[in-house]
Order: structure tokens, then C-alpha cells, then sequence
């Protein structure tokens, strides 16, 4: 049974979202600076869509080998590697990329 507050909430239109300029979306001072933000936005987007995906590639290739080495009779967490893909990040990075490959080593771990 609901409530006449429930039916309200349930039933009332969503409210409207303000309207903005794309100047005001983007932050920039111009139309020309908001047209080129925009665009490079829409990029950004479908790359980290793009990284998404290889991220999840990636963790089902190292369920893979994770199943393959646990299987053998192997661990779980090859570390030597783990410090092999760590120092790439790294070198390719700076300090950063470290960070990004643990976390990436997070998502992939365990997954079996």
C-alpha cells in the first residue's frame, strides 16, 4: 500500500534541468572555445569508452592465465611480474602510471 506522499513523489514530473549555453557547460568565455571543448570532450568520452573495454579485456586475459597457473598448481599472484609491469607504467608514466598499473593489478587479481 502507498502512501499519498508516495504517489506524489511517483507520479510527479521529473524536474526540468536547467537550461545552460554550451559556454556555461564547458566553462569556456567564448562560443568559439565551447565549440572546440565540446568536440574535444566527445573524443575524451569515446576513449575512456575505449579504455573501458581493453581494461576489461584485460582482466578476462589475466583470469586466463590466473586459471591456467592456479591449475598448474602454481599462486594465484605471479609478483615478479607484477614488479615488471609496474616499473613499465611507471617508465612510460612518471609516478603516476604506478598508481594506474595497481589499480589495474587490482581489477585483474582474484578474478578466479
Amino acid at each position: 500500500m502507498t502512501t499519498a506522499a508516495q504517489h506524489t513523489a511517483a507520479t510527479a514530473p521529473a524536474a526540468a534541468a536547467p537550461s545552460t549555453t554550451p559556454a556555461e557547460r564547458t566553462g569556456a568565455r567564448t562560443p568559439e572555445a565551447a565549440e572546440l571543448i565540446g568536440g574535444a570532450r566527445e573524443r575524451i568520452d569515446a576513449l575512456d569508452d575505449r579504455i573501458i573495454g581493453l581494461v576489461q579485456e584485460r582482466m578476462a586475459v589475466s583470469a586466463v592465465i590466473q586459471e591456467a597457473r592456479i591449475g598448474s598448481g602454481g599462486r594465484r599472484v605471479n609478483l615478479t611480474r607484477e614488479m615488471e609491469i609496474l616499473s613499465h607504467y611507471r617508465d612510460a608514466l612518471g609516478k603516476p602510471g604506478t598508481a594506474l598499473a595497481m589499480t589495474l593489478l587490482e581489477l585483474c587479481r582474484g578474478r578466479v
